[in-house]
């Protein structure tokens, strides 16, 4: 038996993706990465039969792609991932691997083949709905040529008195039906459940407008973790980086 890594067009993987985005059924962080050119292809095959895909990106968007960011293999050759995944670390001379932990695949590679693994960000999916009130305030889109306190402002505001407090809504890079939930508060008015408010009401846009709502924040911004809890969203896993093993970059090394 053989198995091979080969450089690719991103159209070659395209019917592979589609399979990986379907068994997920979940936000892909990094969907939009390929359709931006930022990433390479890899077709994975076994005995000269295409069997699944690699994925390169970089940490850096104009350096090097040396980050493995997804991997897929049809079913029935699962028992040959560590082996496929070896070669894919050879062909792409990868020293990072990035996987969300509710990816299971590629989670198992990153424990396998990487050390000095950490978890900076956490991924939310929605749980529940919620029906919080707070008199006085107004939620509203933001007008057209309207100006708010911050430079890059979402679609949607909250009012208070007349003066916007509040703004977020939905980015729809993400594969199909996910959205990305955010949202900003005036740094005078936090931690009065502004944020989960203004969440509540983006989450009702979001189904509207056809889209899941899903977030993620930094581990180290507990603030914003809580407001998205309390807004009836749920962790549903976390981004894990880490390093390819020291032996195995010997071994690309070895094998150029």
């Amino acid at each position: 038996m053989t198995a091979q890594a080969i450089k690719t067009p991103l159209e070659r993987i395209q019917l592979l993706r589609r399979l990986f985005l379907q068994e997920h059924n979940c936000q892909i962080r990094y969907n939009a990465v390929h359709e931006r050119d930022w990433s390479d292809s890899y077709l994975l095959l076994i005995d000269d039969v295409e069997v699944g895909y690699g994925s390169v990106n970089a940490q850096d968007i104009r350096g090097t792609r040396e980050t493995i960011f997804e991997y897929y293999l049809v079913p029935h050759v699962r028992n040959h991932a560590n082996l496929l995944f070896r070669e894919l670390i050879l062909a792409s001379g990868a020293t990072l691997i990035e996987s969300q932990s509710n990816v299971p695949l590629l989670t198992a590679m990153l424990h396998e083949f990487s050390e000095n693994i950490g978890a900076p960000v956490v991924l939310f999916e929605d749980h529940q709905v919620t029906d919080y009130t707070i008199p006085g305030i107004i939620f509203r889109m933001l007008g057209e040529e309207e100006k708010v306190y911050n430079q890059d402002p979402g679609k949607y505001v909250l009012e208070l008195n007349g003066e916007v407090i509040a703004n977020g809504g939905f980015l729809l890079h993400y594969n199909m039906p996910f959205a990305d939930l955010f949202m900003d508060v005036k740094e005078e008015y936090r931690r009065r459940g502004y944020g989960s408010y203004l969440l509540q009401e983006v989450k009702k846009q979001c189904y509207l407008a056809g889209r899941i709502p899903a977030a993620r924040c930094n581990v180290s911004n507990p603030a914003s973790k809580a407001t998205l809890l309390k807004a009836g969203l749920k962790v549903a896993g976390h981004m894990l980086i880490g390093y390819v093993k020291k032996d195995l970059l010997t071994f690309n090394h070895d094998h150029r």
